[in-house]
């Protein structure tokens, strides 16, 4: 078996114009591979420079095997099973900043450097006030981003067609917004000055962007078929799914340059990231959160089984196509085949994802994902979604503890002072206190929810249908 290596394998030479903070699983099974397909079907002809966005990383790992790694795709496509693997060589070099500052800095110097991409977790994004502009390099990645802007402004004098074009894809919300909100923060802690601001503001642009795909990550129990077949001691492999989104808020003239679409991959330009962000939430996390319990008080802990068991699978139909695409607004076609998407991930034959990994804080998910859904839902067609109700009270259900009926032992987590509530609750008897007592925690849902009309009555019905004929007998009640 060979080391992987240029001196193995060829590596193409392609000028450096993309920097990327993160050296992860997902920024190496999505952006990465993006760009490969890029470079392999349009004249794109960029490579990437890595820099390791905290002091501890994998840019050791990349550099020995000349950054060339697999990346091994698992799932359904259309119904075809897939399972390929793929060599990303799309990566020059991989810098670590806290020990290669000058090579770092030396970034911004580069006259072809267009692209700035980053996925430096949630808590990548923030202000830090205790970051200086002498620091090398500054901790916080805002800070960082800072430093090389000011240095490429320097550099070439303000020229404004060296401006960068940044894409953050941290999983927050309008992370675009947030990220040139903190560049802002520091332009002024630093005391940067006008000249800088306006260059930043006229020659940059800072895109709010939406990722979509689920990388599990090194295969670590494939791994060694995975090197037979490769032929390769590859130590980097990065499994993912087929299924990949991107969606870019930003114009068209920001496309051109960049044309994931000519390489027929699934990026999309939009004026708005906010009805995509809404239609994954609503669509794959909204059904995520009510079939979980549903199934697992079913006695079924995968979500693949789930979908594909004659009751359960009807329910998350159900859920999916009757209630939730209704609320919302984007063309049903659309809607629909983001919708078939979900479905085929949700059977991927390649991944156990275990429903009780959803269920952990149910209740905070259930008011950010389904009761938006609910509510447009009763307004829109004067009367209660069946499915989400059901759901709601099968997390009521699945708070209480106990066991299963196979005897497999129910244990709820969230924060004490919701695991403390449906103790007291439960420890009553009465599925009416219960009802009440949930519905009017404002704590959870910011309101009373026994003002919605109907709902108390519903939940409870449910509730007690649950206890009396066990969950599976419930569910068939509403299909």
């Amino acid at each position: 078996m060979k080391a992987l290596n240029k001196q193995t394998t060829p590596k193409a030479q392609r000028p450096e114009r993309i920097i990327q903070f993160g050296e992860g699983n997902f920024l190496r099974a999505f952006i990465d591979w993006i760009i490969y397909n890029m470079n392999e079907k349009t004249d794109f002809n960029s490579s990437v420079v890595v820099v390791q966005p905290i002091d501890k990383g994998m840019v050791d790992m990349l550099n020995a095997q000349d950054d060339l790694y697999h990346v091994n795709l698992q799932g359904l496509d259309k119904g075809e099973t897939v399972n390929s693997l793929t060599m990303i060589d799309v990566i020059s070099r991989a810098l670590n900043p806290y020990t290669q500052n000058n090579e770092f800095m030396k970034l911004a110097e580069q006259p072809e450097m267009r692209f700035v991409i980053s996925n430096t977790t949630e808590a990548g994004i923030a202000f830090d006030p205790s970051c200086k502009l002498t620091d090398a390099p500054a901790s916080s990645y805002p800070g960082k981003l800072t430093q090389l802007l000011y240095h490429r402004f320097k550099t070439f004098n303000g020229d404004k067609s060296k401006g960068l074009i940044i894409f953050p894809c941290e999983l927050i919300f309008l992370n675009g917004h947030k990220l040139k909100e903190t560049i802002y923060q520091y332009i002024e802690l630093w005391q940067l000055g006008d000249e800088f601001k306006t260059w930043f503001e006229e020659a940059c642009g800072v895109y709010a962007t939406l990722v979509d795909r689920i990388v599990p990550g090194f295969p670590r129990k494939d791994i060694a078929a995975i090197k037979e077949k490769l032929q390769y001691d590859d130590n980097l492999v990065v499994q993912a799914e087929i299924f990949h989104l991107w969606v870019i808020e930003a114009p068209q003239e920001i496309a051109k340059e960049f044309p994931a679409d000519k390489a027929g991959l699934n990026v999309l330009f939009v004026p708005s990231e906010a009805p995509y962000h809404e239609r994954k939430v609503t669509l794959l996390n909204g059904p995520h959160t009510v079939l979980s319990p549903v199934a697992y008080l079913s006695g079924v802990n995968i979500v693949r089984d789930a979908c594909q068991h004659p009751v359960i699978g009807q329910y998350i139909n159900k859920v999916m196509f009757d209630e939730l695409m209704e609320t919302l607004n984007l063309p049903k076609d659309e809607l629909k085949k983001f919708a078939e998407d979900v479905l085929e991930r949700f059977n991927n034959p390649f991944v156990d994802h275990a429903v009780t990994s959803i269920m952990l804080n149910s209740f905070p998910k259930y008011e950010t994902r389904d009761l938006p859904g609910l509510k447009t839902y009763l307004q829109r067609k004067g009367e209660l979604p069946k499915g989400l109700v059901l759901g709601l009270a099968a997390i009521i259900t699945y708070y209480k503890g106990g066991v299963r009926e196979d005897g497999a032992e129910i244990t709820p987590n969230d924060a004490p002072e919701i695991m403390q509530l449906l103790k007291d609750l439960w420890a009553t008897g009465d599925t009416q206190k219960v009802t009440e007592g949930v519905l009017a925690a404002t704590s959870i849902w910011g309101e009373d929810l026994n003002n919605i009309p109907g709902l108390t009555a519903a939940v409870k019905a449910d509730l007690d249908s649950i206890q009396e004929k066990g969950m599976l007998e419930t569910v068939k009640g509403i299909l």
